[in-house]
């Protein structure tokens, strides 16, 4: 269904997913960047044609690096891999803890987890609590853009109506983002994607029962309605390491009224996020990990607004 270049854009936009549905060649990207987040740890170069497991390579030599904030064995944490007594059930549900992939099995070599898109140039966890995947939940939650009537605006070159979503600016790297999270142990993804939007955006966390109760009933209204899954697997996330990965389901939520669900939700930045608003959609958003192709599909899917360019098939 593409030609050769647009398969090339899409595959550099979420490999992975290309990859599984067209079997394009992927490479990862955001997960070989360095210093890795929060340390000044710099991964082993990886060349481009050496990325995938299937490319033989003797010399490959990645850093070991665990964070110390996993070491340290929080509830959201494996214990490190030798720890006697610890014997994850890999590519199956084990107790509470969800260890199948959304992309299908994984190799286990050595009693690791091997990243699924590849090498990465750094072993161990770096920031992730699990070893293998560690699944995430992103709530895209949407509205039109409306003019002080009430009414749809349009974009004047595409003359497509203009999306906002609920953006926040992430504390840790300052980059604009999906107000997502990961899913605690034997939490449903539909709870996961609730509380996150919350926590994120709605500061519930700070928030009185009564506030919470109140807040409770607006959000109900909003997530019980009809939406649709976005994107379900692999994320090319800076955190990613050769035996720790995230994985994500991205879930649409669309306020189709003029507001009268959304408007009177009291953004509020809480929890990892430093501020929160309803930002207007276009290829110009730089996200955080792979959510601008999450925002990309979304606008797709509304027959929104997207590109100023007709003719554009990529987007960094």
């Amino acid at each position: 269904p593409f030609s050769n270049l647009s398969a090339n854009c899409w595959s550099h936009l979420h490999p992975v997913n290309m990859f599984n549905s067209y079997n394009v060649k992927f490479h990862h990207s955001k997960a070989l960047t360095s210093p890795y987040p929060g340390s000044h740890i710099e991964r082993s170069q990886v060349p481009e044609d050496k990325v995938g497991w299937l490319t033989e390579w003797e010399d490959y030599n990645p850093v070991e690096y665990t964070a110390k904030s996993v070491l340290a064995g929080p509830s959201w944490a494996d214990p490190q891999i030798n720890d006697e007594g610890f014997s994850p059930k890999f590519n199956e549900r084990d107790g509470e803890v969800e260890r199948k992939s959304l992309n299908g099995l994984y190799v286990v070599e050595n009693g690791r987890p091997r990243n699924p898109a590849g090498r990465t140039g750094l072993t161990g966890r770096g920031l992730l609590g699990r070893w293998g995947p560690n699944h995430a939940a992103d709530p895209v939650v949407t509205r039109w853009k409306r003019d002080g009537s009430g009414n749809k605006v349009a974009h004047p070159v595409t003359g497509k109506n203009i999306l906002q979503f609920v953006a926040i600016k992430r504390r840790d790297c300052g980059e604009w983002a999906i107000p997502g999270g990961m899913v605690d142990p034997g939490e449903k993804i539909t709870a996961t994607l609730k509380r996150e939007f919350e926590e994120e955006a709605l500061n519930s966390l700070q928030k009185s029962p009564e506030e919470k109760a109140q807040l409770e009933k607006q959000l109900h209204k909003l997530f019980s309605q009809e939406h649709f899954v976005v994107y379900r697997g692999y994320v090319d996330d800076p955190r990613n390491t050769d035996n720790a990965w995230i994985e994500t389901e991205a879930v649409n939520y669309h306020d189709e009224t003029a507001g009268e669900t959304m408007d009177n939700l009291p953004l509020e930045a809480g929890d990892d996020a430093g501020v929160v608003k309803w930002v207007d959609i276009s290829e110009k958003l730089e996200l955080y990990a792979s959510h601008s192709y999450f925002i990309k599909l979304v606008t797709e899917k509304r027959g929104a607004h997207w590109s100023d360019d007709p003719g554009s098939e990529c987007h960094k």
